[in-house]
């Protein structure tokens, strides 16, 4: 089986070799593959951030040879007056089976939220907030932001896990099923 990451970074790319190496063992390859997301380089909204999972996973799924596409894009929401991380991940089989899973809800502090809010990127507005360099490419606002206890690609194996229940229980996802 081949699987394709939507993605160069190098988070997202080690998020799915764990999860897949998890469900399927040694019998994957995982290749990445620089894809458009076809959203804003900061998303806002969770139908925006959940379209570029959705393209980014669709567009991995048109390299040559790809069993699965994967698309895991992160974005913000506002609610009750204050901004917070968001983030999906979507898993497209061949046959045309779509595994979805989302959340990863982190507060963020008001500077970043101003910063967002005024149009940066997350990633940018957390290394200006923490003078470190390239975050996102590492352990993220949530690694930064929670001391370690999580981190960006803990949260997005947990997201991809999440989406991988439409193949793990195909029978519970099955039209009219009511289980068994």
């Amino acid at each position: 089986m081949k699987a394709v990451v939507g993605s160069k970074n190098p988070v997202k790319i080690a998020a799915v070799q764990a999860v897949l190496h998890r469900v399927y063992s040694a019998a994957v390859i995982i290749e990445a593959a620089d894809v458009e997301s076809g959203v804003p380089e900061q998303p806002w909204g969770h139908e925006e951030t959940l379209r570029g999972a959705r393209r980014r996973a669709n567009a991995a799924l048109r390299v040559e040879g790809a069993t699965l596409g994967l698309g895991l894009e992160a974005g913000l929401i506002e609610a009750g007056g204050n901004v917070f991380t968001c983030a999906w991940s979507v898993v497209a089989r061949r046959d045309g089976v779509t595994g979805v899973g989302g959340g990863a809800n982190l507060l963020l502090p008001p500077a970043v939220a101003e910063a967002v809010r005024g149009g940066a990127e997350l990633g940018p507005a957390i290394d200006a907030l923490t003078g470190l360099h390239k975050t996102k490419h590492g352990r993220g606002a949530i690694g930064i932001l929670t001391r370690e206890h999580l981190d960006r690609q803990s949260s997005y194996e947990h997201l991809l896990t999440l989406a991988m229940a439409r193949f793990l229980t195909p029978g519970y996802y099955e039209e009219g099923s009511l289980g068994g």
